[in-house]
């Protein structure tokens, strides 16, 4: 396996706007300003090999990874999904995440030593009796601020016939600004991304173990969700080999015009990291404000 090294894109504000008077008295703007914190934001993307099968080799080349994406000091890690175990689902009776103590208390440590967020992918855990694909997310101080079990188990991959499907939300916020997050599946399902970010959230995040004869349609549906909703999508799929799978990356960092701002390599195993502007949604949400002009009552 190859290792990419660490790339950094910056994103410059260059997003056109009409005439702010186009609006009457500025309201739309002024409502938005409210909602975004104007910053820069730099997000880390771990694509990562996972070993089937083996939480010891997994946690240990989680944490390899970790200790380097910090290097380059950004705001956020964001991991792929089932990143403990893989898709070894007839094997979670022996090696999934009892209540998801050790994920819990390693990703942790790991966000308050390097006083970092760590959006956390998600692990293979077991709850009452029960399988699931699970998403943990901690701030910079190491608190655990969303727990999130995956809601649209993938029938291809006989998630269903092994795991549980969660039944909540995962919104969040992450140094004040306002995200919220999914697993793989769920990208396909828009409305449960419009339900997610009608509360005025700015970044989508998304994790993934998404096989490499369909990653065309991973694309289209993550620049689709990133132009429906006026956000940015920071979304991280594996790569390697499964029994019955491979995975070539591509994660990705999408801008709220469905422009592609950092793409990881094919195949390769590394860290991709991408910086941007937080005042493009204030231009984009300004010109079509869409959440505005939505008719629920019809839908």
């Amino acid at each position: 396996m190859k290792i990419a090294q660490i790339k950094v894109v910056t994103r410059d504000s260059s997003l056109h706007t009409r005439d702010e008077s186009f609006f009457g008295k500025e309201k739309i703007i002024q409502v938005i300003r409210k909602q975004v914190d104007m910053k820069k934001f730099k997000a880390s993307l771990l694509q990562l090999d996972i070993t089937f099968g083996n939480p010891e080799a997994n946690y240990i080349n989680v944490e390899k990874y970790i200790r380097k994406a910090v290097l380059s000091k950004p705001d956020v890690l964001v991991l792929p999904e089932m990143w403990n175990t893989g898709y070894a689902l007839d094997e979670l009776g022996e090696i999934a995440d009892q209540d998801g103590k050790r994920t819990r208390a390693f990703l942790a440590k790991l966000a308050k030593r390097f006083a970092v967020n760590i959006v956390g992918g998600s692990v293979a855990t077991k709850e009452d009796g029960k399988f699931y694909n699970t998403s943990y997310v901690f701030d910079r101080k190491g608190n655990l601020v969303s727990q999130y079990q995956k809601v649209h188990l993938f029938g291809l991959m006989n998630e269903d016939d092994f795991i549980s499907a969660g039944s909540t939300q995962n919104q969040f916020v992450l140094d004040d600004i306002k995200a919220a997050g999914v697993i793989c599946y769920d990208i396909r399902f828009p409305e449960w991304e419009r339900k997610l970010m009608s509360n005025g959230q700015q970044i989508l995040f998304v994790s993934a173990q998404w096989p490499t004869k369909r990653i065309a349609q991973w694309k289209m549906l993550l620049c689709a969700r990133a132009v429906e909703n006026q956000a940015f999508v920071v979304a991280v799929n594996r790569v390697g080999e499964a029994p019955k799978d491979s995975f070539n990356g591509h994660s990705l960092v999408i801008d709220p015009l469905g422009k592609i701002l950092i793409e990881g390599t094919t195949d390769v195993e590394g860290i991709f990291t991408c910086e941007f502007d937080l005042d493009d949604l204030i231009q984009v949400r300004g010109n079509i404000p869409v959440f505005k002009d939505r008719r629920p009552e019809l839908y």
